[in-house]
């Protein structure tokens, strides 16, 4: 069963959540402090995180920051009455997933985390498939497994990516938005696509998400090298530069 975990300080709204969590089938487990859901994730491993930001023992932010230290593919969804664009960012740039508003609707939760799993799925089928397939495809399969453009050097096998040499230590979304655009180098790709692509869901138009997202793949690589490698087209995407 899946193994959703919500980690909020509020009773009401963390008995809510996991209401909506367990009327859609999943187990939902629940924590009320940022320090009671580091212990937790510690202890048992889990689908998907529910996270608040404004929690006592440990903030939601600095627990994000662990997290992705150790697990880089656990999808991260946070529900926080921080409304402002930069604190948005800044969560997404930390590494969470998704982001969602207080107050919510639970349709929306439903929705919201229904995504984030079915994506998930995906990539460990696609892991799984590609493990199985590595000793029997021909040569024309093998055309997507090791991608090189400039000084980078995307291994989809080992889903590791190097510039220079140096690996980078990105996340699963912005490691599917890389593996999209170097595919098609030449191919502008809209911020609507991309979303629909990775995130396997309706496109959220006031979300800047994708933005966030390609923006950390920059700084990433450019720690290990300087010349430009992510395009924006203004008005309509992006691209391999």
């Amino acid at each position: 069963m899946t193994k959703i975990l919500i980690i909020e300080d509020d009773t009401d709204i963390n008995n809510l959540l996991a209401k909506i969590m367990r009327r859609q089938g999943y187990e939902a487990v629940q924590a009320f402090s940022g320090t009671e859901g580091k212990l937790r994730l510690e202890l048992e491993q889990y689908d998907l995180l529910l996270l608040d930001l404004m929690l006592p023992g440990m903030m939601g932010e600095e627990l994000i920051g662990e997290i992705r230290q150790t697990d880089p593919d656990l999808s991260i969804i946070v529900l926080s009455a921080k409304s402002g664009l930069e604190e948005r960012v800044e969560v997404l740039e930390l590494g969470a997933d998704d982001y969602m508003v207080k107050p919510f609707a639970a349709a929306e939760v439903e929705a919201r985390v229904a995504g984030a799993l079915r994506r998930s799925t995906r990539r460990r089928k696609l892991e799984e498939a590609q493990q199985e397939s590595a000793q029997q495809e021909s040569a024309e399969g093998l055309q997507f497994k090791i991608l090189q453009y400039k000084e980078l050097t995307l291994d989809a096998d080992r889903r590791e990516v190097r510039v220079r040499g140096q690996i980078l230590n990105l996340t699963a979304h912005e490691y599917d938005i890389l593996y999209i655009l170097l595919k098609e180098p030449g191919k502008v790709y809209s911020r609507e696509r991309l979303y629909e692509l990775v995130w396997q869901g309706g496109y959220y138009g006031e979300d800047n998400t994708v933005n966030v997202h390609v923006s950390n793949l920059r700084k990433k690589i450019a720690v290990a090298d300087t010349d430009e490698y992510i395009a924006t087209v203004w008005g309509i995407g992006f691209r391999m530069a």
